[in-house]
């Protein structure tokens, strides 16, 4: 086992769960925009908030990847399986603590429960697992986390 293979991984991986959620939000199931939400942390204009977000969200990726390869060289093993578990692990902690807890404390643009009406506010809070962004929302991040956990399990497992 290889952390180099989990990085690749977290980069394929990242590119496949941000194509899930891209094409979830086209069709209309969620509104959830990853690489806007961690661009606007950064910057108030929408256009560069998209392309910082996405180089944000990639390295987020290989971070989370690392972490994956952490794990599997603690356990001793990997594969797609134990990859997919761990998916659903990063799915329910992005969707409750990552965006609710600690995402709030270092975006100066995110609304909170609390913002009012007269607030400046750029993006609405998510709510508990993203559910301000639509009814299907938890459902594609954690889908979309599972593939992701999944590649890194299989490019971990496979590798020559």
């Amino acid at each position: 086992m290889s952390l180099w293979h989990a990085a690749l991984g977290g980069l394929l991986g990242t590119f496949v769960l941000t194509t899930m959620v891209r094409g979830a939000s086209e069709a209309r199931l969620t509104r959830m925009d990853l690489p806007f939400l961690l661009g606007t942390a950064v910057t108030t204009d929408r256009a560069r908030a998209k392309a910082i977000g996405y180089v944000l969200h990639f390295l987020a990726g290989l971070v989370f990847a690392m972490g994956y390869g952490i794990g599997f060289l603690v356990l001793g093993r990997a594969g797609w399986l134990l990859g997919a578990a761990f998916g659903v692990i990063h799915g329910l902690f992005a969707g409750s603590v990552l965006v609710n807890a600690l995402l709030p404390l270092v975006h100066p643009n995110m609304g909170t429960p609390m913002s009012g009406i007269g607030s400046a506010a750029l993006l609405e809070p998510p709510g508990f697992m993203m559910l301000n962004y639509g009814r299907a929302t938890p459902i594609v991040s954690l889908m979309a986390h599972t593939a992701y956990g999944v590649i890194i399990g299989l490019s971990v497992s496979l590798r020559p």
